[in-house]
């Protein structure tokens, strides 16, 4: 599913969710807490919006949205979390992978969270299960998380003579230690070497991205994760169906000495 597709069916979710709680009075308040920026998420707000829509809600009209950006910065969403609890909203819609879902349920056992993840929401103790989630906490999940071996074996096959790939991934992630297991797990089981290019700032990419350049990595990926997706201001625009480096995607760079990042594709 792409990614504004996503959002629309999230936003869907949400109005549902708001419609079922509901009560008379006051107009009713969504919490909207993201990982990201509000520029960064300007291309699936609008999809949010015609998933609310759809229900018949309308920001500023029968409905209020109440946005918390943590501008990529995991640290903030726990405070940005409790002060939606404390407005209070009648309902969460937590955006934006793990972090945002994990501050929200951290702050909230009684006001519905709806929420997207990355990684399987059963395993990370978040749910009971996928048909049955109990609690107050539903979504949906694209488990992109769940796919970073996956996309080490497509290196393996699209570079067979390989015998070191490189992955970029940041380690204040949630779900990065998990991530890190399983590459490592898949790379013992096809007998290739790791390079790990960790990077939770824009300065930490751009060194990531010089020491590929460095060590003339053959190949790479960037492991799924919303910090990764849309840090660097040349990637933010261009992630959907684009050349440019985004979170989940796999590479092999021609290398120009002194040029990067983008310059390092063809």
């Amino acid at each position: 599913m792409r990614r504004r597709e996503f959002i629309l069916a999230l936003g869907g979710a949400a109005a549902w969710t708001l419609a079922a709680r509901a009560q008379q009075g006051p107009l009713p308040r969504i919490g909207f807490l993201s990982t990201r920026s509000r520029d960064e998420s300007a291309r699936v707000l609008p999809a949010f919006h015609r998933g609310l829509a759809s229900a018949g809600y309308v920001d500023g009209q029968n409905v209020i949205v109440e946005y918390r950006w943590a501008l990529g910065q995991y640290d903030r969403l726990g405070a940005l979390a409790n002060e939606l609890v404390r407005r209070p909203v009648n309902m969460i819609v937590a955006v934006g992978g793990e972090p945002s879902t994990r501050a929200a349920h951290a702050a909230t056992a009684t006001i519905p969270i709806v929420a997207t993840f990355s990684a399987d929401p059963v395993a990370s103790g978040l749910v009971a299960s996928l048909s049955r989630p109990g609690g107050n906490l539903t979504g949906v999940t694209d488990l992109t998380s769940d796919l970073e071996p996956k996309r080490l074996a497509l290196l393996r096959d699209l570079a067979p003579q390989a015998t070191v790939f490189g992955i970029m991934l940041n380690p204040t992630f949630p779900p990065a230690t998990q991530q890190l297991t399983e590459v490592e797990g898949a790379a013992r089981a096809i007998d290739v070497r790791l390079h790990i290019l960790r990077a939770s700032t824009d300065e930490e990419i751009d060194l990531a991205f010089a020491s590929i350049a460095r060590l003339r990595l053959p190949a790479f990926a960037v492991a799924s994760d919303p910090f990764l997706l849309t840090a660097h201001p040349t990637r933010q625009d261009r992630c959907d169906g684009s050349s440019s480096p985004c979170a989940g995607d796999i590479f092999f760079p021609r290398f120009r000495a002194g040029r990067w990042p983008d310059e390092l594709w063809d």
